[in-house]
This record gives C-alpha cells, sequence and structure tokens, in this order.
C-alpha cells in the first residue's frame, strides 16, 4: 500500500515537471501573445481547481495522466494558435509524409484533434468523480461523464464565441480559429464528443474482461 502511494506521488511530481516545463516554452516568444494568454485562462483554471480539491479528492493516476496529457497537448497550441501548428512540418522532416494531403485536408486540423482528446483523455476523470463522490453505477458515471463532456464543450464554444466578440480583430480570429468554416463549432462538439463515447466504450471493454 505504501509503495503504491510513494509511486503514485513520484509520477505526479513527474508530471507536474513536465507540464510546467512545457507551459514556460509554450510561454516563451508565442506566435500571438494575446492569443496565448486567453488560451491559458482555461490551463489556470483547470490547475486552480485540482489544487483546491487535491486534500479532499484524489484522481487515479491514470486521470492524472490523462488530464497532464490534455493540458500538455493544449499549451502547444496556445504557443503555435490552433490554427498555425506546424504538425505538417513536423511530419515531413520526420517521415516526408503529409496527413494533410493524404486525407485531402486543406485546412490545418489540430483543433479537431484537441477537441477529440478532450472528450477522449478527459471522460474517465470525470466519470471517475461521479463514482466516488455520487456513488453511481459504473454505466451510468460513464453516461454522465459523456453528458458532462457534451456540456463543457457546448459551453466552451460559447465562451469562444464571446471572447471573439468581445475583443475582435485578429486576436479575437486567433482565438476562434475556425479557418473559415462556418460549422467549426459544431464540429469541434462533435469530435469532443465522439472522444467522450470511445472512452465510454474502451471502458466498456475494460469492464467485460
Amino acid at each position: 500500500m505504501f509503495d503504491n502511494i510513494k509511486s503514485h506521488n513520484i509520477l505526479l511530481y513527474v508530471l507536474i515537471v513536465v507540464f510546467v516545463a512545457v507551459w514556460i516554452w509554450s510561454g516563451i516568444a508565442p506566435y500571438d501573445r494575446g492569443d496565448w494568454i486567453l488560451e491559458n485562462i482555461l490551463v489556470f483554471i483547470v490547475v486552480i481547481l485540482m489544487l483546491g480539491i487535491i486534500k479532499k479528492f484524489r484522481f487515479s493516476t491514470i486521470s492524472y495522466i490523462m488530464i497532464v496529457v490534455f493540458l500538455i497537448i493544449h499549451s502547444i497550441g496556445s504557443h503555435y494558435t490552433y490554427a498555425l501548428v506546424p504538425y505538417e512540418a513536423w511530419l515531413d522532416a520526420c517521415c516526408s509524409w503529409s496527413l494533410n494531403e493524404a486525407m485531402g485536408w486543406e485546412r490545418n486540423h489540430f483543433d479537431r484533434l484537441v477537441h477529440f482528446l478532450f472528450g477522449l483523455l478527459c471522460a474517465y476523470p470525470i466519470q471517475e468523480i461521479f463514482a466516488r463522490v455520487l456513488s453511481l453505477g459504473k454505466q451510468w458515471c460513464w453516461f454522465f461523464a459523456v453528458q458532462s463532456i457534451m456540456a463543457l464543450s457546448l459551453i466552451y464554444e460559447l465562451i469562444e464565441w464571446g471572447v471573439a466578440i468581445v475583443f475582435g480583430g485578429e486576436l479575437g480570429m486567433h482565438y476562434l480559429g475556425t479557418q473559415g468554416d462556418i460549422w467549426d463549432a459544431h464540429s469541434d462538439m462533435l469530435f469532443a464528443t465522439i472522444g467522450a463515447f470511445l472512452a465510454w466504450f474502451i471502458g466498456y471493454l475494460r469492464e467485460k474482461k
């Protein structure tokens, strides 16, 4: 028992160090400082909430890993702005291959990936909260976790829209990141929902083993 707690704490410290390192990197000469600040409001809220409840509620190790991985990927997006993350250049340098060309895409789809990962990586920690706080059955926990992802995704899109209206101009467009897609908000919510349902399906398969 002691070894498990010790290993959990060590991993937690490692995750914190890795995240802080990536976050500091993301704040060094970002493409748009204003957009970086706006994007990191989400990070500040999550970190404050997690620090606020850590004495009363501790997530499992896998949940902490999922949360930190999502925050790291989000931090990468905040450094470049979501619409300009150079994954095509990375793939070309690494593999001499173009994902956009292979898929027939004309826009940067990093934002779609992050919304999908929001559902996939955050549904498990949320269902963990329902399981421990409300003591619901496993499938009910997953049901409400998926509903929470859908609701949070909707709220985020509304906030994003509001922020873009308030700030306007180039900063507003960088934060909104639609890239000319009139269905951008709908697509983002859909991808988050798909990710959440996939997490539920994976959890269901694990329960069946």
